[in-house]
């Protein structure tokens, strides 16, 4: 990997809808990060994939991915990601070759198989999701031959190809929480995502896994890999906490099944868990990252050399829109990114 002071830094965001907004504000919300992340240096600003949620207002990555396009200049746009055993491997190939086209050389297309919500919705989304491991690696070969324009004699590829047809192609990423995508990646020559921020156990071997089972391809000659983790920075030692000890009481609400949106970090009260319930949340604390900026740049270094990766992705979550803002800005801040046009000229020598 790279030396400690120059790893990359990128952005997933989730649209969140805390308490007291609409999704609407979320999406603007959303808008707004990404010019800050285009002006300060982030390496990519990816979206992602919910269904049936009153929290996140993501539901369509690529419909939002066109609109970011166009309120941004350099940085990598993607997906975290299609959730592909819901569509048309064709489809999700035409949405995200146009969007390579609006934008060319900008566009990662991040995979994923989870349902990004529960069963019951996602069978809604495709009644013939058999959620088999043998059925998505098969969607995904048919996918990397939609945009790698293959020929394949006897199958649909002989005669059936994702437009427009373009000089480019979006970058091939799979993303996973277990591990399992790490072997499809491997297999398939694409890049690896591992998401800490949804299970904080056993990345570091699986990304070593994937390295080492990792196939050379037409588009990737070495593995790629980065980390995703919850984070959030703040000025104070204190108020970072408290952020982080909202993120984590809203998982803890999520597991236990109360579904409301995240609320004011002022409501929280941590007084009246039981010693089951702390537990649960010092196991939800180790999927964040947080602190002053010192301390999140420390522990950002040290989660990167675990992964062996030159790349974290961080995913914030807060109730006031202008904490999560502030976050990214002092990561920016902490990690020295290039501004501006300095942040362009790097995109592009890079």
């Amino acid at each position: 990997m790279k030396t400690s002071s120059t790893i990359h830094l990128s952005v997933l965001d989730q649209s969140p809808v805390p308490v007291g907004r609409t999704p609407r504000e979320a999406l603007q919300h959303t808008l707004e990060l990404a010019r800050l992340a285009d002006q300060r240096g982030f390496t990519r600003f990816w979206v992602s994939e919910h269904h049936n949620t009153n929290t996140l207002a993501g539901s369509a990555p690529e419909v939002l991915l066109a609109r970011l396009g166009a309120e941004t200049d350099r940085i990598r746009l993607g997906s975290g990601g299609v959730m592909l055993p819901h569509y048309s491997a064709l489809k999700v190939a035409e949405n995200f070759r146009l969007l390579e086209t609006l934008y060319p050389g900008r566009i990662d297309l991040g995979i994923g198989r989870a349902p990004g919500s529960d069963r019951i919705t996602a069978h809604a989304l495709n009644p013939h999701n058999t959620f088999s491991d043998e059925d998505f690696a098969e969607q995904l070969m048919d996918l990397r031959a939609y945009l790698r324009d293959e020929v394949v004699a006897d199958t649909i590829h002989a005669t059936v190809k994702a437009a427009p047809f373009a000089d480019t192609q979006p970058e091939l990423w799979l993303l996973s929480s277990s591990g399992q995508s790490g072997l499809f990646a491997a297999e398939a020559g694409a890049a690896f995502s591992f998401a800490h921020f949804i299970n904080p156990n056993s990345g570091p071997k699986l990304m070593k896994l994937y390295r080492d089972r990792f196939k050379p391809s037409a588009e990737l000659a070495a593995p790629q890999a980065n980390v995703a983790i919850f984070v959030v920075c703040a000025d104070t030692a204190g108020y970072a906490q408290a952020l982080a000890d909202n993120l984590a009481l809203q998982m803890l609400k999520l597991e236990t099944g109360n579904y409301s949106p995240i609320d004011a970090v002022e409501k929280v009260n941590l007084k009246n868990l039981s010693a089951d319930l702390l537990h649960r949340l010092a196991y939800h604390h180790q999927r964040i990252i947080s602190g002053t900026p010192d301390k999140v740049k420390a522990d950002l270094l040290a989660l990167a050399a675990d992964y062996a990766v030159d790349e974290v992705v961080a995913v914030t979550i807060t109730h006031d829109f202008d904490d999560r803002l502030r976050s990214y800005e002092l990561l920016a801040e902490a990690f020295a990114l290039p501004v501006g046009v300095a942040a362009a000229q790097t995109a592009v020598a890079g």
